[in-house]
């Protein structure tokens, strides 16, 4: 039986260095960075390692002589045999004494004995970076070319010419093209293509094809019109062609896409795709992936829109079949 964690911050699945908002069912679009742990606090007294004490040398205990008893006066054999025997008996305690005394410097003595304590390892000032965490992208399998989305549960082939994000505010951008240029409106650094994932959650539609043809429009107005800083990259968008929409299999599930091409006053223009498909994973929510591509020659190929499509599998299912189907007609 699922056990389901309670609303709460959690870390987000796509953004380690970021918390996410669970509601009990599904991830918001709720984030906040990850507060720091506070560094341990040294007190001034322990700042240096406890030196280990010195133990006295235990005192060697010799036997006690035998008390002098007046004897009566005995023949000489006799009081040499007396003398010997006293004599023996004595050599044999120094010689037990020495042995016990040789075994406790050797590693061999008393087991009772108390042991020195080693010095304390020195403490951690607090001023040491934490070791960085991997990015959530990073492909399980050690394959440089798949991106991994933990929280919709699908991976995503990047092709040639396509790189992982670095430098990217929105953390929703799983993969961009390799490079930057300058913005042709508005000034900023602008790539020729990119392509985010989310989940939708903020409506209850739940068709494919209603949330995809929904989404299409917002998708194209943060791309080539005005971005969430206000912004106008490419002067604002003058207008757009829905040039392909349909059904579409993905990751094993039936899905839908639209895809627009859009003008704008500065800059060729570019293509806006929004793909809708139910996530395997949790509460299936639907998942939403957008491709934002430049026009013109420097602008990516469209068919890398079919091949990213194609290359998205369920989480840790690398066998099952997916993209687009053959319903989807060929590239404008």
């Amino acid at each position: 039986m699922s056990m389901t964690p309670p609303p709460g911050w959690y870390p987000d699945p796509s953004a380690a260095h970021l918390e996410r908002w669970w509601d009990g069912t599904a991830w918001t679009e709720h984030r906040r960075t990850r507060p720091a742990p506070a560094p341990p606090t040294v007190p001034v007294h322990q700042a240096a390692a406890p030196q280990p004490p010195v133990f006295p040398t235990p005192p060697v205990a010799f036997p006690p002589q035998p008390a002098t008893v007046p004897q009566p006066a005995a023949a000489p054999g006799r009081a040499r045999a007396v003398a010997l025997t006293v004599a023996g008996v004595v050599l044999v305690a120094a010689i037990a004494t020495g042995a016990l005394l040789l075994g406790k410097g050797d590693g061999g003595g008393d087991p009772t004995a108390g042991t020195a304590p080693q010095p304390a390892p020195a403490l951690s000032t607090g001023t040491d970076e934490p070791p960085t965490p991997e990015p959530s992208s990073a492909s399980p399998t050690g394959d440089p070319s798949v991106v991994v989305d933990q929280l919709n549960g699908i991976t995503l082939r990047m092709p040639d010419g396509w790189v992982r994000p670095e430098f990217v505010a929105d953390d929703s951008v799983v993969m961009t093209t390799d490079g930057t240029y300058d913005c042709p409106g508005d000034p900023g650094m602008c790539r020729h293509g990119l392509v985010t994932t989310h989940t939708a959650t903020s409506t209850d539609q739940t068709s494919p094809e209603a949330l995809a043809k929904a989404d299409i429009s917002e998708a194209s107005g943060l791309a080539f019109d005005q971005d969430t800083l206000n912004r106008r990259p490419f002067g604002g968008m003058t207008g757009h062609q829905v040039v392909a929409q349909g059904p579409a299999a993905v990751a094993g599930r039936a899905g839908y896409y639209v895809r627009w091409h859009v003008t704008t006053a500065k800059g060729p223009g570019g293509y806006v795709q929004s793909l809708v498909f139910p996530s395997s994973t949790g509460t299936e929510a639907p998942v939403v992936v957008r491709y934002v591509f430049d026009a013109g020659q420097d602008g990516p190929p469209l068919a890398d829109m079919d091949r990213i499509t194609h290359g998205i599998r369920p989480l840790g299912d690398a066998a099952t079949g997916g993209g687009v189907g053959s319903s989807i007609g060929p590239t404008p």
